[in-house]
């Protein structure tokens, strides 16, 4: 009797080379489909590019895909670097402002809670505590 895994693996034929095809291809689709939506990205993310230019791009990456995406680069790929740089400040200033506003905002509420425990405490008046209540607030 003879071993059921030896005969499929005699039956069975796929050359390395065909393998190293199949995984090349593999690669490439992979990696147009990574620069295809890339390329996508970058037409609906770019504020220059007017609606019927961002369709007419859109409309030209579908209908001729690998020309499509080729052509795009060639023509607007030298900027697609910057306008993602410069989309990545903006996010990074926008946090940083956010961080900055977050802060100050503890900030108040944890002088605000200061000042209202020396004032239980009796340590300041009603009118020390409105006075550096509206200084906390107006700063």
């Amino acid at each position: 009797m003879r071993n059921p895994l030896l005969n499929l693996a005699q039956d069975y034929d796929f050359p390395l080379l065909n393998i190293f095809w199949t995984m090349m291809l593999c690669f490439l689709w992979v990696f147009w489909f990574v620069l295809l939506m890339r390329v996508i990205g970058d037409v609906f993310r770019d504020d220059d590019l007017s609606g019927l230019g961002k369709a007419g791009w859109t409309v030209f990456v579908i209908l001729l895909p690998y020309v499509g995406v080729f052509v795009y680069l060639i023509v607007r790929g030298r900027g697609m670097g910057e306008r993602e740089l410069r989309r990545t400040q903006r996010q990074e200033e926008a946090f940083r402002t956010y961080a900055r506003e977050s802060a100050a905002i503890t900030g108040q509420a944890e002088e605000l809670s200061r000042l209202a425990e020396l004032k239980n405490r009796g340590d300041l008046t009603a009118a020390e505590y409105e006075q550096a209540k509206g200084r906390v607030l107006g700063s």
